[in-house]
């Protein structure tokens, strides 16, 4: 009797323990019929189903299937071998016509049940992976402090030249430069831009009332007239409020301080960045003092490293775990909640989600939990709970899209603004790239509001994510095409290219304790000329305390073992000719604006490659 062969070809991920000894099933569902249920066996068995492996084998039926639609696999344990899990990438079948038929899989098969997957050109699921190597490799640059005897001394530092001895076992090239140039002013004022927190800094024309600062006390020899700098655009506001009354945590059985400050810069005519003034608490009094770089050298320093610890705490909590992380986790729980795997919308954006779930998970449990690392940081606890409260009530969708941001704080012209520059050009690439692949699959404005399943997406994360506030401006549905293209622009700027700006630095900047130190010790000083080196090194942590802040910020800032840059897609999600031409547009652009990059950063002091597309990953990973 004649039959129908089918030629199947199944890849197996190449990822570490994809490989499955387990007998594997496999049958086709077409529009006219189904075939038998069929072992897949061959000649590479047992073999074929290892990680990274290629096998192909033929299923025949006695008619044609017709078009094919799904199949069904499953895999069944030998009496000998245990259930072990199988990570298969795609299926190809190729019809006796010729006609490929491709299933894109991705996902581990752990058990013995029948599985369908659809022809739906791209779909995908999570990847289980724990990434508890993480927590691991933390725990093993602590074993390592503690070789030096570093990690469980509870002793305040004795001088400053003593934290080297931490400081050395970890450094970069970048945490190298901080640690010689941390205590200048060009310096201090250069993070505010090109540092782990870029999004504080803004545009100042009017002083803040709580903020009285006059043209004497930053302008003493009349060399400048603070109200025409304001006017002129030169004066900038860096403005902690989030973190006023904040509750501090113990540490070592010790109080711990957290300023909530207002820092006054100005733009000079030889384009650096200078700080005037700082008041390191909200309310103006006799014994909250404005310091200024006329104070003493103490005086004036204590106060930056106030700053400074304070940023550690706006930066991680807002500009990192909530702005980056959390919504990464809206947006892809959203995703998986109500979009289907063979939607484009789908398709376009899991690569962006992943391991974004696992590494919260992991951050919940291992940092952020009552027993989590971030014990060592004034914020733990519950001054973690209400900065994030205060930093969600003030996150709006204008500030989540890059253009806009900077345009709202009045940063279009600020020079050596890296962050703002690299930033606008990776959004553009990325919305040309969006709007290509979303244009596909809606041809006008009434596909988009028809889409029942995409009004499920963005209502869930207008409700759970910013909890029903039309304030914030997140969409409540979508209308048009444009306004779909935006929203889905700034869930892959997020996931990928904010984050990456924001933490990829974190042991370059903060590496060198008094750069960035995570908790104080000491109150801040209500009047001048009461600060010493002695005085600054009982406020600064003691010696356990910056070793788990050391090596927590080493960890953070390590790109994951399996890094996926920008724009590369291992997994086949689109297999249509047009939007697989517009993900080799998206890479060459991505890849003249790397070359762009580095062409800049060689002739730096001070490079800024976080958001350099080679460097910059697909996902939150980590």
């Amino acid at each position: 009797m004649k039959t129908v062969d089918y030629k199947v070809t199944v890849y197996t991920g190449d990822l570490v323990g994809a490989t499955t000894l387990n007998n594997v099933y496999i049958k086709l569902v077409g529009t006219d019929g189904e075939s038998q249920r069929q072992w897949l066996i061959g000649l590479k068995w047992p073999v074929a189903f290892i990680g990274g492996e290629v096998s192909t084998f033929t299923v025949s039926c006695p008619t044609s299937l017709g078009k094919l639609v799904l199949i069904e696999l499953d895999k069944q344990r030998l009496p000998i071998i245990l259930q072990d899990p199988w990570f298969p990438a795609k299926v190809e079948v190729e019809s006796p016509g010729g006609d490929i038929y491709k299933f894109p899989i991705y996902r581990w098969i752990t058990d013995s049940e029948v599985h369908h997957f659809r022809e739906g050109k791209g779909v995908l699921e999570f990847a289980y992976l724990t990434l508890l190597i993480s927590s691991l490799l933390l725990f093993y640059s602590l074993a390592e402090l503690n070789l030096k005897g570093l990690a469980a001394s509870q002793e305040s530092w004795s001088n400053i030249d003593e934290i080297k001895q931490v400081f050395w076992v970890k450094h970069t090239k970048m945490s190298d430069y901080v640690q010689k140039h941390w205590k200048e002013d060009a310096f201090f004022g250069y993070q505010f831009l090109n540092g782990v927190n870029p999004m504080l800094i803004r545009r100042c024309s009017v002083l803040p009332s709580n903020f009285p600062v006059t043209n004497d006390m930053v302008f003493p020899k009349h060399q400048f007239n603070l109200e025409d700098e304001m006017k002129n655009g030169n004066i900038f506001l860096c403005d902690y409020k989030r973190l006023d009354g904040v509750e501090t945590r113990l540490i070592n059985g010790k109080k711990q301080y957290l300023m909530a400050p207002l820092v006054l810069l100005h733009k000079t005519p030889n384009e650096k960045l200078m700080p005037i003034a700082i008041q390191l608490k909200q309310t103006p009094t006799d014994d909250n003092p404005i310091f200024l770089p006329t104070d003493s050298e103490y005086d004036w320093l204590t106060a930056k490293i106030f700053v400074r610890s304070a940023e550690f705490s706006e930066h991680q909590l807002n500009v990192h775990l909530l702005r980056t992380h959390l919504l990464a986790e809206v947006f892809a729980v959203s995703l998986l909640r109500n979009i289907p795997k063979v939607h484009p919308l789908y398709k376009l954006l899991i690569p962006h989600t992943r391991y974004s779930l696992q590494i919260n998970y992991l951050a919940r449990k291992l940092l952020i939990s009552k027993t989590g690392v971030f014990t060592f940081a004034a914020s733990g606890g519950e001054g973690m709970i209400t900065i994030l409260r205060n930093s969600l009530s003030s996150m709006t969708y204008r500030s989540l899209c890059i253009p806009e941001d900077i345009a709202d704080r009045g940063l279009e012209t600020v020079p050596n603004f890296y962050y703002r520059d690299d930033g606008l050009r990776l959004w553009e690439i990325i919305h040309r790239f969006v709007r290509g692949i979303l244009q596909q699959y809606y041809k006008n404005d009434i596909e988009v509001q028809k889409d029942s399943e995409l009004q499920k997406w963005i209502g869930d994360i207008f409700e759970h994510g910013f909890l029903s506030k039309p304030g914030t401006g997140i969409p409540q549905r979508f209308t048009t095409v444009p306004e779909l293209v935006k929203f889905v622009t700034m869930v892959i700027f997020t996931g990928s290219c904010q984050h990456a700006a924001v933490n990829s630095g974190q042991f370059d900047y903060g590496g060198w304790m008094p750069n960035t130190p995570t908790s104080l010790q000491q109150p801040p000083p209500t009047k001048k000329g009461t600060t010493n080196e002695a005085m600054l090194l009982k406020t600064l942590p003691d010696v356990n305390t910056t070793a788990q802040g050391m090596a927590t910020l080493w960890l953070l800032s390590k790109q994951s073992s399996d890094f996926v840059p920008l724009g590369q897609y291992p997994e086949e999600h689109f297999t249509e000719e047009i939007p697989r031409q517009l993900i080799k547009d998206f890479q060459a652009e991505l890849k003249t604006l790397s070359s762009e990059i580095k062409d800049r950063n060689s002739i730096l002091d001070i490079p800024y490659t976080y958001m350099d597309p080679t460097e910059v990953e697909n996902s939150v990973a980590i």
